[in-house]
């Protein structure tokens, strides 16, 4: 196999959520194959520290602060990005906070903003970057999904659920629009990753930890890193041919039944 297959080099790349965990992990993936990259955050501090493990590899990286669930914002970044780089080849949509609330309780301006953070942003970012690459021609766009985009999980993920779930349909309806351009659109459904908001969640509530790992075969949670050979594959002419999947990284969480027992080492 050709070691160019998954090349990056000369490509330009947008990572949202880019500060910590799953988008930190894509974006270093992402350098280390070769790309440039604009990287995307509320966290100021922490974006500057990702930029700089980026420069690392000898790579491009610009830093910037955005609010996601803001239109205006996004546009200003592809404006940004425009006279930083004059190009997007991949887009990955991370960033995206979550209001927890049981149904009957949680309130329509906390629905809404979740709509904000996970669907409108990454809507809008999949918008500004598939207008500039259907002018090119190609790029391929990642949505991080979940995989409450097609379970439930309930304990008051009802916004979550409802607005991960439409990530999901956006992924497969951009995809049908714009195969025919060249611009593949994709989406990825990860199970508990350790992150730091997981992480706090299971120290506030130790059997939660056993509770997720008992739907998990693969006997472990997720690590951010754990996706960084998937965004490499998603980013590079690799998969050139896949476009619309939806992709769970999960350890097998979803192929297992609710009755099911999974073998543990002994």
């Amino acid at each position: 196999m050709s070691s160019t297959l998954f090349d990056l080099s000369g490509k330009a790349a947008i990572v949202s959520g880019a500060a910590q965990g799953l988008g930190r992990a894509i974006a270093l993936s992402l350098a280390e194959a070769g790309a440039d990259l604009l990287l995307v955050d509320r966290n100021a501090a922490g974006v500057e520290r990702t930029a700089g493990e980026v420069r690392q590899y000898g790579r491009r990286a610009v830093a910037a602060t955005t609010d996601v669930s803001e239109p205006d914002q996004v546009r200003a970044l592809f404006a940004r990005l425009d006279e930083e780089f004059g190009r997007v080849d991949f887009l990955a949509n991370v960033a995206g906070e979550s209001i927890m609330g049981a149904p009957e309780a949680i309130t329509l301006a906390d629905v809404e903003q979740v709509w904000r953070n996970l669907v409108l942003g990454r809507f809008c970012a999949c918008q500004e970057a598939g207008r500039r690459m259907l002018a090119a021609g190609s790029g391929s766009i990642l949505n991080i999904g979940s995989i409450a985009s097609v379970t439930a999980l309930g304990r008051g993920h009802i916004a979550y659920s409802m607005a991960m779930g439409a990530v999901v349909q956006m992924t497969r309806e951009l995809s049908t629009e714009w195969s025919s351009g060249g611009v593949r659109v994709n989406a990825i459904l990860p199970a508990q990753v350790l992150n730091p908001s997981l992480e706090q969640r299971i120290a506030e509530s130790p059997p939660l930890a056993e509770q997720f790992l008992s739907g998990i075969p693969a006997g472990r949670f997720g690590h951010p890193d754990d996706i960084r050979g998937l965004a490499v594959l998603l980013a590079s002419d690799a998969s050139r041919w896949i476009t619309g999947a939806i992709i769970p990284m999960d350890g097998g969480n979803l192929a297992m039944n609710a009755g099911g027992t999974p073998r543990r080492k002994t």
